[in-house]
């Protein structure tokens, strides 16, 4: 639950007019969490001014005092981080440190959710990454022979990707290590799931950023997304509960390209009204 010391509190408001679902009240002259309709945003930790209101739901280390030089980012500067960000599908055979994976996460740990429900979850595979490209080849392989020998007028717009999938798995089965036509031989791959699309979804758009702060690069793997569908070999291999779906999957590794600019893309499509 979250609380106010009153001690601290000077009754300036600001937590309660910040409040999204109106849970704090002044009482007795002091500001009072009802703890009643609160979605735990924390907005109310992060407002006040004498650091009246804690929380013993989370661990309160991981609130950071606000200063202009270390949390402000140029707004040029990032808008063309944003622009230089590549797919990649050439990575060193190199390991990534494991604070950078953690750094990754909690980037898309302190992305916001709806409702606040923090529901994303993550699944780091790395040392068990060799079975996960088996069971993905193999579901590939199995969702392409499937559709090959099924199509009607409606699905032979698949027939494309189908065959890319049994021909990716007949490579792979010749030489795995070379042939890695899905995972590009890259040292590791997270998966994001949630309850939620959206919440996922504004996780891994993040968690890219990071990759890219931290030298790193990454690709969204659809193939593997549509690997994973339905296959409860591979979801309970990936530790993925019955309530959440998956939603993004990236391939992380240390690039073997660089590039020298960014690159065109059509103008936006807006509307102003």
């Amino acid at each position: 639950m979250f609380i106010v010391d009153k001690e601290k509190c000077i009754a300036c408001k600001q937590c309660i007019n910040d409040c999204p679902v109106n849970d704090i009240i002044l009482k007795d002259n002091k500001a009072h969490v009802k703890n009643e309709s609160c979605i735990k945003c924390g907005h109310c930790v992060a407002i006040c001014p004498t650091k009246a209101v804690s929380t013993n739901d989370y661990d309160m280390d991981d609130v950071i005092e606000y200063n202009k030089e270390s949390f402000t980012v140029d707004a040029d500067n990032l808008l063309n981080f944003i622009k230089f960000r590549r797919s990649i599908r050439n990575f060193k055979n190199k390991k990534i440190e494991k604070e950078k994976i953690e750094k990754i996460i909690e980037a898309g740990r302190f992305t916001q959710t709806s409702t606040n429900s923090q529901d994303v979850s993550y699944t780091i595979v790395i040392d068990k990454l060799d079975k996960l490209k088996d069971l993905a080849f193999e579901s590939l392989n199995k969702k392409g022979e499937y559709i090959l020998n099924h199509l009607t007028p409606e699905t032979e717009y698949l027939k494309r990707y189908a065959t890319l999938w049994t021909y990716f798995y007949k490579l792979y089965k010749e030489d795995p290590i070379k042939n890695d036509k899905l995972f590009f031989n890259a040292p590791a791959v997270i998966i994001v799931a949630s309850n939620n699309e959206l919440n996922g979804a504004l996780a891994a758009s993040k968690m890219d950023l990071m990759v890219d702060a931290l030298g790193l690069g990454t690709f969204y793997s659809g193939f593997l997304q549509i690997a994973t569908n339905d296959n409860n070999e591979i979801l309970d291999f990936l530790h993925i509960s019955d309530n959440k779906k998956i939603v993004a999957c990236m391939v992380v590794g240390y690039p073997n390209v660089k590039y020298k600019r960014t690159v065109p893309r059509k103008a936006a499509d807006i509307k102003w009204i």
